[in-house]
């Protein structure tokens, strides 16, 4: 397999965007009552029970779901619909600490040096709000290439979004790997569209084979080089040793 180009989920890969205490904290405006490490908890959950089943909606209709269940299994009551979008529209009037991981530069820089196209699809408020976090963070300058759910309309596990980065990047989906922190929403929906895609899970234990799971975005470059070198198991090594 030939690489031309890889791209990226963008919160939970490429950068932490989660601000437990922050939200906790926030949450007690609308009096409710929880510590970080049970929102935490909740919002992994959740993360993960959507991303196996979503909601028929979308876009902020479907974060608002999101955080109405999650508020509610961290604080152990119903949360109702009309406190959920207040502190929904709260958490967008504050900026969020964003972070980058410790292993991202490292991944892109090695990534870089192969002579690899990057690029960005995420399902964001918009392009513009993208490149404002990845300048934050210092990576802008590494992708040739951003998709936002918010500009375009459309988004992730939607086809369309994946087709839109590869025609921009004028690369073929069978020459394209693409790496993010959902089963579903992100790896198994890229392989549907005929990308290479590999499920970021710094949960778990990098066991996975349907879609191929890693724990670290330092395994990124290596499972690249194994796609190029024609490997029958792209996914024998990680970046801790032999799987």
């Amino acid at each position: 397999m030939r690489v031309r180009a890889v791209l990226f989920d963008l919160g939970g890969t490429l950068i932490d965007h989660k601000d437990f205490d922050g939200w906790t904290d926030l949450a007690r405006r609308f009096f409710l009552e929880f510590d970080p490490d049970q929102l935490r908890h909740a919002f992994l959950e959740v993360e993960e029970e959507l991303d196996a089943r979503p909601p028929s909606a979308s876009g902020e209709a479907a974060l608002v779901e999101f955080w109405r269940r999650t508020l509610s299994r961290a604080s152990g009551k119903d949360v109702d619909e009309a406190t959920t979008v207040k502190f929904t529209a709260a958490t967008h009037e504050a900026e969020l600490p964003v972070r980058l991981y410790s292993d991202t530069r490292r991944c892109l820089d090695a990534l870089r040096a192969q002579r690899h196209a990057l690029g960005v699809v995420s399902n964001s408020t918009s392009e513009a709000a993208v490149r404002r976090i990845l300048g934050r963070v210092g990576i802008l300058d590494y992708f040739s290439t951003i998709i936002s759910s918010g500009t375009e309309g459309v988004e992730k596990p939607n086809p369309e979004i994946f087709r839109r980065a590869l025609e921009r990047m004028k690369v073929p989906a069978a020459e394209a790997v693409y790496v993010g922190n959902l089963a579903r929403t992100d790896a198994k929906a890229a392989t549907a569209v005929g990308m290479y895609g590999l499920w970021l899970n710094r949960e778990g234990f990098g066991f996975g084979l349907d879609p191929p799971e890693i724990t670290s975005l330092l395994e990124v470059p290596l499972v690249v080089r194994r796609l190029e070198n024609g490997e029958a198991s792209p996914m024998g090594e990680a970046a801790g040793g032999a799987r």
